[in-house]
């Protein structure tokens, strides 16, 4: 069976991309790094691809709110091969940076499929600073996110400083709820959701880390899964015997690769 082709964009200061890309390679994609002009000019074409990777990264200096900038330069150059890449049942993943232009364009949590209409937002953290550190996230089982199926609790760092997770109204944060759009949240070692700082590492709402949209497609978290993709990642490795383990965080990409061979 052909491999499923992902397409990792890359450009602007984003500088997760090549873990992202290098994550789905090991998962058994044909992953390749892209950069946004080159979508945007017509050398590649989405309908090309079965997955969508939008990376970590600071892109553009987040000199106007992290992830904006990006967002409205692939909104406003490539909405309707999005609009299709989407309606064609195709996977997105936005991870750190991506999470924040997956919400910034309004492609989370598109309640009805109502895309480009932002109704939620990742602002500073609480904390006031940039957050580099482990967490453990809890999936949420009752969601319908492909990437996270099977998955119970999963330990990743994060690294921004802009990820607090704010819904824009009480209804919306209702219907992230009530819709299995929470896909993950901050954790204690108990797997229980926390707001405690610094199990929660920018005061989330909700301790929400991660969303899916209402078909479980398209998926974006703040945490990176693409920087635990070997043993040897986790800062316990050596005292866990993980030399030679694969990382936790590969699990999210081999559930969208298997997802896509058998879909596409």
């Amino acid at each position: 069976m052909e491999k499923p082709r992902v397409l990792a964009l890359t450009g602007f200061g984003v500088n997760a991309d090549t873990e992202l890309n290098r994550a789905f390679l090991m998962a058994g994609a044909d992953s390749k790094l892209i950069h946004l002009n080159d979508i945007i000019l017509g050398k590649f074409k989405l309908e090309d691809f079965q997955i969508l990777a939008f990376p970590g990264g600071f892109s553009f200096g987040d000199d106007l709110g992290s992830g904006k900038v990006f967002a409205n330069k692939f909104k406003f150059n490539l909405s309707e091969q999005m609009r299709k890449f989407l309606e064609d049942g195709k996977l997105v993943i936005g991870i750190c940076n991506g999470f924040q232009m997956l919400v910034k364009m309004g492609i989370l949590p598109a309640f009805e499929k109502r895309y480009f209409e932002q109704t939620v937002t990742l602002t500073f953290n609480d904390s006031g600073r940039f957050e580099d550190r482990w967490v453990r996230l809890k999936a949420n089982p009752n969601s319908r996110c492909i990437f996270t199926k099977g998955i119970e609790t999963l330990y990743v760092p994060v690294r921004h400083g802009e990820g607090k997770f704010i819904p824009m109204s009480e209804e919306v944060r209702s219907r992230l709820h009530a819709n299995g759009h929470v896909a993950f949240q901050y954790c204690d070692a108990n797997g229980n959701p926390t707001m405690d700082y610094p199990l929660n590492p920018n005061g989330s709402i909700d301790s929400i880390a991660g969303i899916c949209d209402e078909s479980g497609r398209v998926f974006g978290m703040m945490p990176h899964p693409e920087a635990h993709i070997f043993g040897v990642n986790n800062p316990q490795w050596a005292r866990e015997g993980l030399a030679s383990s694969e990382g936790a965080g590969l699990r999210i990409f081999r559930n969208a690769v298997e997802f896509a061979k058998k879909e596409f």
